[in-house]
């Protein structure tokens, strides 16, 4: 039988830098009743944009299930050093590889590290994300799209083409969308398009590597309290955030993890070119 984990999370992770420390309610990224099984005992997954926010509960999360840990974040060095610091609390390692996503170079040279790291990888959680949001479509410039799409999609394409050379049957990559590729938002209409990119992009990715048995699938969160909100939206918009779910609130990134350790696990063997919805109550038919 699982056991709990107590003290899962350092105590320094309550003294947390940057945008986090303005945030209140502090993120939480893994509960203190989560039961850890062992599910991923003996693999290896790359996280991108697993620094903070969604990626570092899913870091955290499969840790404590037994997975030695890469994170890929861009530059920010005190939250990359906390999600090492949450890892190496339940004995796995964590390799910290800074840098670009939006460089199809340095992605491949990310995975080359955990090959040279970890002599394998097993999970690839594509997670990197980035969002400026813009009442006016006529805003939107050529610079934002050329950094939302290359941050948002390019990078899983890069990603995957990468480590796809070194995953075999059993393995699997876990894309994070987003709820908005199924409903719409208007203020976040380039963020929205690369959304329902990664979910076309999971469907067919799933369907060509179903005979080499490597499994394909994504989650889609709804409103999840992370430092990207505080970071992109305004005051209004943030006081407000996931009020609009069925539950009146926003997620916290601990109620995303387990929906990662699922599909990255044996226990969703038959499962491919799926999404998780995690929304909070909105219904999704797509």
């Amino acid at each position: 039988m699982a056991t709990i984990t107590k003290n899962k999370v350092p105590a320094k992770q309550n003294k947390q830098p940057g945008i986090e420390a303005r945030m209140n309610p502090a993120p939480q990224y893994i509960k203190e009743t989560y039961m850890s099984a062992d599910k991923l005992r003996g693999k290896v997954a790359l996280i991108t944009g697993g620094d903070s926010g969604i990626g570092r509960a899913v870091a955290a999360h499969f840790a404590e299930e037994g997975a030695d840990i890469a994170i890929v974040y861009l530059n920010e060095d005190k939250d990359a050093e906390q999600t090492r610091n949450i890892v190496e609390a339940t004995g796995r390692t964590c390799l910290l590889i800074k840098g670009d996503v939006k460089d199809s170079a340095f992605c491949k040279q990310a995975v080359e590290r955990v090959i040279d790291e970890f002599s394998r990888i097993n999970i690839l959680v594509n997670n990197a994300g980035m969002q400026f949001p813009q009442k006016d479509v006529k805003n939107i410039t050529e610079e934002q799209l050329d950094i939302t799409f290359k941050t948002n999609i390019f990078a899983y394409f890069y990603f995957a083409e990468a480590a796809l050379e070194y995953m075999h049957e059993g393995d699997c990559i876990i894309n994070t969308t987003s709820v908005t590729a199924y409903r719409s938002s208007p203020s976040l209409i380039d963020y929205s398009s690369t959304k329902g990119a990664i979910t076309t992009f999971t469907r067919s990715l799933a369907t060509n590597l179903a005979e080499k048995g490597i499994r394909v699938n994504g989650v889609a969160p709804g409103p999840v309290w992370t430092p990207l909100i505080v970071s992109t939206f305004d005051e209004k918009k943030i006081k407000s955030f996931g009020s609009e779910t069925a539950m009146k609130r926003a997620g916290q990134p601990s109620e995303l993890g387990p929906a990662y350790v699922f599909l990255a696990s044996d226990d969703a063997s038959f499962i491919t070119g799926q999404v998780i919805h995690v929304n909070g109550g909105e219904v999704v038919n797509g």
